[in-house]
């Protein structure tokens, strides 16, 4: 009897496909990286052919060994972006618009001034924002070719990226979701856990249009796989989610942060909605039993991302895990600022317009201090969501776990725990994300009833703790909110 379990990592650079044994250790790995689209300033684009291309690409490579099927699958996500499906074709109509878009920022605005924002945000636990994916939908109803005409016709699905990849290893026979994917739509009603018919009145939407949402450990169907295998479906979560489940925060009071394209803080509330007065939202995680819970979650929209400009935009690096050498080459940035607004700023400040912008360069100013400013950006950035956190809960929050490629950088854990004024724990395998996805499968297929011993049993953590003083600390935050207020719209 197979015991392996399969996850899919679908993430905003590239897919990941990780086989796990039974007690979630990575037996093969591989991952693919797909284009990135950027039509015009602000915005950002996906084809659906080049994610499902790499997820084939993928598959095939860590089934290549295998002696059998695996005995579950489970799917990850990057959130928010959304494409539209011809579901009579099986074809994607035109690109996916990827959750850092700001095209429909205006949109929001209006939407704002006419008074939703309330509505939005009771129903939904959500800010008026175009990273989410209401706006985006209503934008490719009304500007994509061939849209508008395939929601007549009835050939339409709104997909998120987990039910577009449903969709493909199924064979076009299911084209489903899950909670915490649905409840970054703008049209997820969190608490009554429906399509909200009034949100999609507002913005133009059939909730037929959508995808059935079900369930994280689900049965989503049976996934046809390279080699003639074939697994069933039983586990989704977007990545933020699957990370905090996959990191063992099953309780309420539990909190991750993934250092991935960008930086996501999640703290498990149980079952309590907390709504937060400073900026973070309220959205949906996994609870113990695989049913949806509560979490408070700030969202930073540049994180690895900005080691990814250091490579491909200014060429100071080979790649972005040299970022960790070159910026330990000075002891300091040289006042050197990085406000990495790439695509607006996110959490706590909800800022679309906002721009990046490199600050108190002089004549002095090397290649290391960029580096150095490029990753105390990241630190700095997660620790004013922390700040919020604390605020908002009134808990100490005086460690972090951590995941997400960026955190294999010692430099910037030692930055993080300085900036946040707690200890950071690193286990020993930071893709947790892949790693949720597969205890969420295991768990839908009976392999254990309750997650916690084997998600605990992830070997020994690094640890990272603060070097300097409370004092010190709010003196570098202070100036990095000033810098940040340089950039604001």
């Amino acid at each position: 009897m197979a015991t392996e379990i399969l996850a899919v990592d679908a993430g905003t650079t590239g897919v990941t496909s990780i086989l796990f044994d039974e007690a979630l250790r990575p037996l093969a790995r591989s991952t693919r990286e797909f284009e990135q689209l950027f039509p015009q300033p602000g915005q950002v684009e996906h084809s659906a052919s080049s994610i499902l291309s790499a997820l084939d690409a993928t598959l095939e490579d860590v089934l290549q060994g295998a002696s059998g099927p695996p005995a579950a699958l489970g799917i990850t996500n990057q959130r928010e972006t959304i494409f539209a499906l011809n579901t009579r074709t099986g074809q994607a109509l035109g690109t996916g618009i990827v959750w850092q878009d700001r095209r429909t920022a205006p949109r929001c605005e209006q939407l704002k001034a006419e008074g939703h924002a309330k509505l939005f945000r009771r129903r939904t636990g959500l800010v008026l924002d175009p990273y989410f994916s209401g706006t985006k939908i209503e934008w490719l109803l009304s500007q994509r070719p061939g849209v508008a005409e395939a929601a007549k016709k009835g050939h339409l699905r709104f997909c998120t990226v987990d039910a577009l990849v449903v969709h493909h290893l199924t064979g076009g026979a299911q084209c489903a979701t899950d909670p915490t994917n649905a409840a970054r739509t703008l049209l997820y009603d969190i608490d009554e856990r429906v399509w909200n018919a009034e949100l999609c009145t507002l913005l133009g939407v059939d909730p037929a249009w959508l995808p059935e949402v079900r369930t994280s450990t689900s049965h989503f169907g049976e996934a046809q796989l390279p080699r003639g295998f074939h697994a069933p479906i039983h586990g989704i979560a977007g990545d933020q989610q699957a990370a905090l489940f996959g990191q063992g925060c099953l309780r309420e009071g539990s909190f991750k942060n993934t250092y991935g394209t960008g930086c996501f803080l999640l703290l498990n509330t149980g079952q309590r909605r907390m709504d937060s007065n400073s900026g973070l939202l309220t959205t949906l995680a996994v609870g113990p039993d695989g049913a949806p819970c509560y979490a408070l979650e700030g969202s930073v929209f540049s994180g690895g991302l900005i080691l990814q400009w250091l490579r491909d935009g200014l060429g100071i690096l080979e790649s972005a895990a040299d970022s960790e050498a070159l910026a330990r080459k000075v002891d300091d940035t040289g006042g050197v600022f990085l406000v990495p607004a790439f695509a607006g700023l996110g959490a706590p400040y909800w800022d679309p317009e906002a721009r990046a912008a490199l600050l108190g360069l002089t004549r002095g100013t090397q290649r290391a201090h960029v580096a150095r400013a490029a990753l105390e950006a990241i630190a700095l950035q997660c620790a004013e969501i922390v700040e919020h956190l604390r605020a908002d809960t009134g808990l100490p929050i005086d460690e972090l776990l951590v995941d997400g490629g960026a955190a294999a950088n010692d430099l910037l854990l030692s930055m993080q725990a300085d900036a946040a004024g707690l200890s950071v724990l690193r286990p020993p395998q930071v893709e947790a994300t892949a790693r949720g996805a597969a205890a969420l499968a295991g768990m839908g297929i009976g392999h254990w009833q309750d997650p916690t011993a084997v998600l605990a049993a992830r070997g020994d953590s690094d640890y990272f703790r603060p070097q300097i003083d409370a004092a010190h600390r709010e003196e570098w935050l202070g100036r990095w909110r000033a810098a940040v207020a340089r950039v604001r719209s």
